[in-house]
């Protein structure tokens, strides 16, 4: 269960999210009309060892993942949802953005297999042990990023806009900011204190992409939660790391503060690029439902 001072590696409590969503982009990435195809993501995989290494070597074929229900649909959510927010970062360059802000970065390899203009620089925001496992892997195999690449090793419950204006962003050049797969893992309060944290530091003509999602009903939530702790694998945990909580919708909360934004809603995304939806009973299905993706652009 989740506390306020915790903290994790990439194979523990939050970061081992992060080799989950990895596994599926290196699972998209295998499909013969892949939306998207991340070369870095079965590297870490297989680096992590464990069961994620085994569902890349074909070693695990129970795998949730790899089930016709949850992890079709599970696979293509990511493929998806990277493939919304490589178009956002390439519209933000050509639009002439050169601060990128990722938050809770974890194993996005945006900084090494976009192309980013020159003068670009991208501030990593993460836990440091994350921080540490992804330049560790990469290093060690002589890749290197396609920007000016920042690390801020900071929690996002901490103070991270002083973090980050330490690290050399400057608030008053436009940015762009990304928080993917990050507000579940925050309270309410939380998702407050960081959405004005960016509204804070970001100037007239910066960006902003976030994945939001509605709360889950709770006796919902509550039955979830209740038997992942009766089933007491450890290694299938979800619902024990997130907070069924939202301050406000992404795109009200912004909207009401200067910003013109703009929410999908993964579903209709999902129709858009040919992907199959989940229907209402499936496991996937309320995941799909209530998740949207915004963009933002700041008058």
């Amino acid at each position: 269960m989740r506390s306020d001072d915790d903290s994790w590696d990439i194979t523990t409590s939050v970061g081992s999210t992060a080799l989950f969503v990895a596994t599926a982009r290196a699972l998209e990435a295998r499909k013969p009309d892949p939306l998207v195809v991340d070369p870095y993501a079965e590297l870490f995989c297989r680096a992590s060892g464990g069961d994620w290494e085994a569902v890349i070597a074909g070693n695990l074929p129970d795998h949730e993942l790899l089930s016709s229900d949850f992890g079709e649909h599970f696979v293509n959510y990511q493929g998806a949802r990277t493939r919304y927010f490589d178009d956002y970062f390439r519209r933000v360059a050509e639009a002439g953005v050169r601060q990128v802000v990722i938050l809770a970065a974890g194993l996005d390899s945006r900084g090494y297999r976009l192309d980013w203009p020159d003068q670009t620089t991208i501030f990593e925001l993460d836990q440091p042990q994350v921080l540490a496992f992804k330049g560790y892997v990469l290093s060690q195999r002589g890749i290197r990023p396609g920007a000016q690449r920042r690390e801020v090793a900071v929690d996002l419950r901490e103070d991270w806009p002083q973090a980050l204006c330490d690290a050399g962003f400057d608030p008053a050049r436009p940015s762009a900011w990304l928080a993917e797969g990050l507000l579940i893992y925050l309270p309410a309060d939380a998702q407050e204190q960081l959405f004005t944290g960016i509204d804070g530091l970001a100037a007239s003509g910066s960006h902003l992409a976030v994945e939001d999602g509605a709360p889950l009903p709770d006796e919902v939530f509550q039955a979830a939660l209740q038997a992942e702790v009766v089933a007491g694998d450890d290694s299938r945990v979800f619902h024990q790391l997130i907070y069924n909580e939202r301050c406000a919708p992404a795109d009200q909360w912004f909207g009401e503060r200067g910003w013109t934004a703009v929410a999908t809603p993964l579903a209709d995304y999902l129709r858009e690029l040919g992907r199959p939806v989940p229907g209402p009973d499936s496991e996937a299905g309320p995941m799909v439902a209530r998740n949207s993706l915004v963009r933002a652009v700041k008058r």
